[in-house]
């Protein structure tokens, strides 16, 4: 088939070259126009730009998907399919009617659940123990197309949102191609998704990703794992931000002390900090503090020389 590839972030790269590589031919691949990165805010390509140059393939930047221009283009292509993966813009009525057989997106969940744009992130930030990826035909509500396929994967315990993707952008790039493969074949009937076990996933907001000491321990533990590594979790301490890009549940026998522990108050020892919830404690793993490096924690507590009773949290 003639597809034109959608996508633009580092997950969407492993089914851009799985698309590649397949019986089917990729006539174009669009992507997000450059964007500001780094502390330059130099303009930078999209991961799914620079594959796409290195693999020969002619690359669409529109502004808007709605362009007359990027829909006249998009027309002269004439793609029978076009495969999705994370892209980041809307898909207007316009463009769904062009490709003979659709727009056909490989989202990171189990639809119905957690339709939206961080899936992973609210998975593990909910404590779901299995999540997949699914395909389906984009209509023009959100997430909610008749479903072509779908895969799963175990969330393992101590798995970041970065973990759970990058299996996830792998194994999904195989489920992808196979739908294709279906679709050119006519085996495939699309299913209308179930009305019941719908969950939304919207994008995590920096204040989404602030830590609630008072919660219970295993709730900050997924929501730090849920943010790691973008946005990234986060408390206050001494008045200055304080990045928690890993942290476990202490176990009992790793507490110097049985005393309780109050939310958020650091209890530092040579080798560990941990901090009070409203359950156990947690133990922290990396921490980055305002204009430093990641670092471990207990090398942030011997260089921040903690006081007995601090807090994080306070502000």
């Amino acid at each position: 088939m003639r597809v034109v590839f959608a996508g633009t972030p580092e997950a969407a790269v492993p089914s851009l070259d799985a698309v590649a590589a397949s019986s089917h031919e990729i006539v174009a691949v669009v992507t997000r126009p450059d964007a500001p990165s780094g502390r330059g805010r130099r303009l930078e390509p999209s991961p799914v730009r620079r594959r796409a140059e290195e693999l020969g393939v002619p690359v669409l930047t529109p502004a808007r998907v709605k362009d007359p221009d990027f829909l006249a283009t998009l027309r002269g292509l004439a793609p029978d399919a076009c495969p999705v993966v994370a892209y980041g813009n809307l898909i207007p009525a316009d463009a769904l009617t062009i490709p003979r057989l659709g727009w056909v997106n490989l989202h990171f969940s189990l639809l119905p659940a957690w339709r939206g744009a961080a899936p992973v992130q609210r998975a593990l930030m909910a404590g779901d123990e299995v999540t997949g990826a699914t395909t389906f035909v984009i209509e023009r509500g959100l997430d909610t197309g008749p479903v072509l396929g779908v895969m799963t994967e175990t969330i393992r315990p101590t798995d970041t949102a970065g973990d759970l993707l990058g299996r996830l952008s792998v194994a999904g790039a195989g489920l992808l191609v196979a739908t294709l493969d279906g679709l050119e074949a006519g085996e495939l009937v699309a299913q209308p998704q179930p009305s019941d076990g719908v969950s939304l996933a919207p994008k995590i907001e920096v204040d989404d990703a602030r830590i609630a000491w008072q919660r219970p321990a295993l709730a900050i533990d997924r929501l730090v794992r849920g943010c790691t590594p973008a946005p990234g979790a986060w408390t206050t301490f001494r008045g200055e931000r304080l990045k928690v890009s890993a942290l476990s549940v202490a176990a009992v026998d790793d507490l110097p002390t049985r005393e309780p522990l109050a939310p958020g108050v650091l209890l530092v020892t040579k080798q560990a900090v941990f901090v009070g919830t409203g359950t156990v404690p947690v133990r922290l793993g990396q921490v980055q503090a305002h204009g430093k490096k990641l670092m471990a924690a207990a090398d942030w507590a011997r260089g921040t020389r903690i006081d007995a009773g601090e807090r994080v949290g306070d502000e």
